[in-house]
């Protein structure tokens, strides 16, 4: 299978971390796969802050809905929008960031779940930019099994919403 589509297919949401530091070399090439994600008309009206301070994480993690073990990981990223930036551009830039980590063999999980009002407080962020997600990376001390997804039929829909597409891939 192609290296690409086995890092997808491998990807977890990690919420137990080691406490193992993220070597810098890696952390830039996370940050550089981010950089390097597409932006409608290359527009590029995100950032993303990346949050290394152990206080910093422990704050940040209060500010997620209570997610403590948010903070166990050695870098939390969140992904901020400029104003007139498009919230789905900051979704695909941290998708990049997500798919390189798990490919460098590292753990992350989508976080949704969060106070924007109490992380833009704890990470300095303008009232005028959004924050999209947030993401912990590190090492995983967990490794849990894929999830139950649905039928290809139930999602897909060809040449209009009427006709499923099913098939079934390995």
């Amino acid at each position: 299978m192609n290296q690409t589509l086995e890092t997808m297919w491998k990807r977890r949401s990690i919420r137990k971390y080691r406490p193992d530091s993220i070597p810098e070399q890696d952390l830039l090439l996370i940050l550089e796969a981010a950089r390097r994600a597409p932006t409608g008309a290359n527009r590029q009206k995100w950032r993303m802050i990346v949050v290394t301070d152990r206080e910093i994480r422990r704050r940040t993690a209060e500010a997620c809905s209570g997610q403590i073990w948010m903070a166990d990981a050695p870098v939390i990223l969140c992904l901020v929008t400029l104003p007139g930036g498009w919230q789905v551009d900051g979704t695909i830039v941290l998708d990049h960031a997500i798919l390189a980590a798990t490919s460098l063999g590292y753990g992350t999980c989508w976080i949704g779940a969060f106070d924007g009002p109490a992380v833009k407080g704890v990470l300095g962020i303008p009232e005028d930019h959004g924050i999209v997600c947030l993401t912990p990376v590190g090492l995983a001390a967990e490794e849990p099994a894929a999830r139950r997804r649905k039928p290809p039929a139930e999602l897909f829909r060809r040449d209009g919403f009427a006709e499923p597409v099913d098939y079934n891939v390995e």
